[in-house]
């Protein structure tokens, strides 16, 4: 060989090196194209509702010409509209999957048009829907570490800023989207809304007292929204942390002070010490209209209840007259003049957002077996109603006494292949408190496992910032594959996970 060709051979080989080992470090931190599967021997039906949820879930990505972004995720109700609490509920359990989903981008289409005054051919069916963008984008970006769309949120569209400050100025009957007219009204102590404005709409908040509330929403002007109020105080909480989370303290302050005074007034006005919850107010006299619903937890979910409250509040969750029994977190107290055993929308029905809520929140104050419990029993009640009921499905909302769909105020049943934000309960809470991965931090690379040693358990193909692991339980030996160390907590004892094999003994 001449030194000519020895040199471009010894070139040609040190590329094919090269080429190898870029091959095989993009193979070791490439991310999957699907969705995690979980492992869960002790009941597969779980598991067969769980890949449901996400078949279904993927029959919802749409695409629509002019949209800010498409394709996006449809919240399974109307192809024609979309909404701001589904979608932004909805992304709790699209994280998951963000690599293989429009998730978090979906919420231009709501920013866009409200913000930036953009024009989009969907309608936006209720722009004064709950505040939930900072809460949704924050548990967002701990799971995906996405600094550069959060200080593009922050910095250059102030989109969470501006959306905090739009909720209390938006003049009552305004337009957006061609959306229904907005409703919401600030006033020193509060929110006048309505429930389709709120989400629940047909709820019977807001009633005299002793006497049933009309079959459709009530609409009372006197009355106070305690989930307005909270919303806006758990939005200026999460823009605080996400300010936190990429290091300016100077704005984190400030948003910590205006959640603060939100806390202050809510703890003043809105708790009632003798039945230890929140209620709604009368604008007028100030006095709890006294109903208990899963909208008086976002304070809670807000963390703006002390222990003392806490204990008092799990307490309606564990009470089977209240909104426990066999199936908890009903829209109205099973004692109520209201409930309808048959559910009747948001008079007795069982909703998978607002019972997600109320476990995240109960969750925050170490009620981890309370959760769990909850967790188990509306994801079993949603596994009945599927091998059950025909068809075999994921329901808009469920029967508190039966395993069936609830049925609306006309009597019909709910809609079909939800998913939506039913989803929540055989993805978000089956990964969460099921089997117990209940804190995912891509910051810093951090997975705290609540684990109950029953049977095979575990998640393969968990992709949270740019790790992807597999973590299995079986016969008190874990087993975890990474591309990345991390740090797994398991039942609060600490284990150092390096890339590769790892198996622990417990």
């Amino acid at each position: 060989m001449t030194k000519k060709n020895f040199t471009y051979a010894f070139i040609a080989s040190m590329l094919l090196i090269a080429c190898s080992k870029k091959v095989k470090n993009s193979e070791a931190t490439s991310k999957p194209t699907n969705h995690p599967t979980i492992i869960y021997s002790p009941n597969q039906d779980y598991v067969e509702l769980y890949n449901k949820a996400w078949e279904i879930a993927k029959e919802h990505v749409k695409s629509s010409d002019g949209l800010v972004q498409s394709p996006y995720i449809d919240e399974a109700f109307d192809e024609s509209t979309i909404w701001i609490w589904d979608t932004a509920f909805m992304l709790h359990f699209f994280k998951y999957a963000s690599f293989d989903f429009p998730a978090i981008e979906s919420l231009n289409n709501f920013y866009a048009p409200i913000h930036d005054n953009t024009e989009i051919p969907l309608r936006i069916e209720i722009p004064d829907n709950p505040p939930l963008f900072a809460w949704t984008e924050h548990d967002f970006y701990k799971f995906s570490n996405d600094t550069k769309h959060v200080k593009k949120l922050l910095y250059k569209k102030e989109y969470l800023q501006k959306h905090f400050e739009w909720f209390d100025t938006v003049p009552k009957g305004t337009v957006i989207a061609n959306s229904a007219k907005t409703w919401l009204k600030k006033e020193p102590n509060g929110y006048q809304w309505e429930g389709g404005r709120s989400g629940m709409d047909n709820t019977p908040r807001g009633r005299e007292k002793g006497k049933s509330a009309k079959k459709n929403r009530p609409n009372n002007p006197d009355m106070l929204w305690i989930d307005a109020i909270a919303q806006q105080g758990l939005s200026a909480l999460n823009i605080s942390k996400l300010f936190t989370s990429i290091g300016d303290t100077i704005q984190a302050n400030i948003w910590k002070s205006k959640y603060n005074a939100i806390k202050q007034k809510i703890n003043t006005l809105y708790w009632d010490e003798e039945d230890g919850i929140y209620y709604d107010l009368n604008r007028k006299t100030l006095k709890p209209m006294k109903l208990i619903t899963p909208a008086s937890y976002w304070p809670m979910l807000a963390e703006m209840c002390d222990s003392v409250q806490a204990k008092k509040m799990v307490e309606h969750i564990k009470n089977p007259e209240a909104l426990g029994g066999d199936v908890p977190w009903t829209t109205v107290p099973r004692n109520d003049i209201d409930f309808d055993p048959k559910g009747g929308y948001w008079r007795g029905s069982i909703w998978i957002p607002t019972a997600y809520m109320g476990i995240k929140a109960i969750q925050k104050y170490g009620y981890f077996g309370l959760a769990r419990n909850n967790a188990l029993s509306i994801i079993d009640h949603m596994s009945k109603t599927y091998r059950q009921y025909k068809p075999h499905t994921i329901w808009e909302c469920y029967s508190p006494t039966e395993p069936k769909p609830a049925l609306t105020i006309h009597g019909d049943i709910v809609r079909p292949d939800f998913c939506g934000w039913s989803a929540l309960g055989p993805i978000s809470l089956m990964i969460e408190n099921v089997i117990g991965f209940y804190d995912i931090n891509a910051q810093n690379k951090t997975v705290k496992w609540n684990l109950h040693k029953e049977g095979i358990q575990g998640i393969k193909n968990l992709v949270f910032g740019n790790v992807v692991t597999d973590i299995i339980y079986e016969n008190d030996v874990v087993k975890v594959k990474t591309n990345q160390k991390f740090i797994l907590t398991i039942n609060n004892v600490d284990y150092t996970i390096n890339e590769g094999i790892n198996k622990l003994g417990l």
